[in-house]
């Protein structure tokens, strides 16, 4: 049991890989898997997620074999 993630644009670099796989735990949210990847090694990131190729916040709760994908922010004008 486990879910994929997918980093991208800049986020991709900062973090050195392109995904990971986390084991799945029952009421897992996007930020718990967030937290699971970062271990000791905690960087303040600010990022955007989607689960399933859909935008989603943090606090979404994840299923076994779902996508997380976490992106940088971006701004304009």
């Amino acid at each position: 049991m486990s879910i994929t993630v997918k980093y991208f644009a800049n986020l991709r670099e900062t973090v050195g890989r392109e995904q990971d796989e986390v084991e799945y735990r029952e009421g897992m949210t996007v930020a718990d898997v967030w937290k699971q990847l970062q271990g000791e090694n905690k960087k303040a990131i600010s990022y955007l997620t989607a689960v399933n190729m859909e935008y989603a916040p943090e606090h979404a709760q994840v299923k076994d074999g779902d996508e997380v994908a976490f992106f940088p922010k971006v701004s304009g004008g």
